[in-house]
């Protein structure tokens, strides 16, 4: 990651990317994600220039793009710095919720069954749309197989869906910072494009202000 908040966005195509790949293939078919359409069947993961122009306009605002999996095709130095670097299997997100270490972002027992349970109904309608794609295939098996919570929810039929909230992240340098989160969709493409916004004037804006400046740099003695 670059020490700074300025620059490029990181994409798929970094090392820090890793799929889940199809034997003889490369992780994404032979493709670089994010840059190249994919077939049909598969989850697509092509970012169009005119979504790229956009997010390289905001700057000052953590953002990332991610596919229908909700793999990680996208993130700009602002949103790396708060979250912190994703590699591997920790750049998708279902993956990373139900499996992984846990992260920044407080979570009460309410707010995370309405992430698990939208999340889950993200893979199941996925699934039925891209029924070719072998790594989401393999992303739900692997999660059904590990998770009892995603199993359960799956079993079930969960339904849900990701509104606008609030969330909380407790990040090592600059504190606490509640921000307000949204999760658009790209009509014709299929993905996620989650902004974190603050309040104008609010000390969470003085804190993201901050670690714009900062960047993924460790605060010095």
């Amino acid at each position: 990651m670059p020490p700074g908040c300025g620059g490029r966005w990181e994409s798929a195509s970094s090392p820090f990317f890793l799929g889940l790949p199809v034997p003889g293939r490369s992780a994404w078919g032979g493709h670089v994600a994010g840059l190249v359409p994919p077939g049909q069947g598969t989850v697509p993961a092509y970012i169009t220039p005119s979504v790229h122009r956009m997010l390289d306009r905001l700057t000052g605002t953590p953002v990332a793009v991610s596919d229908a999996s909700w793999t990680l095709l996208l993130a700009n130095p602002l949103y790396t710095a708060l979250m912190g670097e994703r590699q591997g299997r920790e750049r998708n997100g279902a993956w990373r919720a139900f499996l992984g270490p846990g992260g920044r972002v407080r979570h009460t027992s309410q707010s995370r069954l309405a992430m698990e349970t939208a999340v889950v109904a993200d893979l199941r309608s996925a699934a039925s749309r891209y029924p070719e794609d072998q790594r989401l295939r393999h992303l739900i098996a692997e999660l059904r197989a590990n998770s009892e919570r995603f199993a359960d929810l799956w079993d079930c039929g969960a339904v849900g869906r990701h509104e606008a909230s609030r969330k909380t992240v407790d990040h090592p340098q600059v504190g606490v910072v509640t921000l307000d989160c949204e999760v658009l969709s790209v009509a014709g493409s299929d993905l996620r494009i989650m902004i974190y916004t603050a309040e104008p004037g609010s000390q969470d804006a003085e804190r993201l202000e901050l670690l714009s400046v900062l960047g993924t740099q460790t605060l010095a003695g």
